[in-house]
């Protein structure tokens, strides 16, 4: 059976601003997005520091309140897809505390999230 991935989660980071975007891959448009660069979240921040962990919990507390906001929160039933690794790996991050940090402010904040860390095994995946 394969799992439709129709919201997925992408991630921006840069040395100086964070960006989480939640993207409807059936529409090819942004539902809901948040990032260090708005001003209420950059004014929220300790000392402007806008790219480090405390930052992206933020980010992603954020943007799972405007998911709520849209009702996109459980992703229409099947929740939202996220790729760890493939997030970690595309800039060629030394750790994955930011990553982790946006995954764990939504989910904590009650957005059904879906790890998709191992695309070639064949288990369901993890449902949170």
């Amino acid at each position: 059976m394969t799992l439709l991935k129709r919201y997925v989660l992408r991630l921006f980071i840069s040395l100086k601003y964070i960006t989480a975007n939640v993207v409807d891959r059936n529409n090819g448009c942004i539902v809901a997005t948040s990032s260090t660069v708005e001003h209420s979240v950059k004014q929220s921040l300790d000392c402007g520091r806008t790219c480090n962990a405390k930052a992206a919990a933020i980010v992603g507390e954020v943007l799972a309140m405007r998911l709520k906001v849209e009702g996109l929160d459980q992703g229409q039933g099947n929740g939202i897809h996220v790729n760890v690794n493939k997030e970690v790996e595309k800039k060629g991050f030394k750790n994955r505390t930011k990553v982790w940090a946006i995954v764990n402010g939504l989910k904590s904040n009650g957005v059904k999230l879906i790890l998709d860390d191992n695309e070639n095994d064949s288990c369901r995946p993890n449902f949170y």
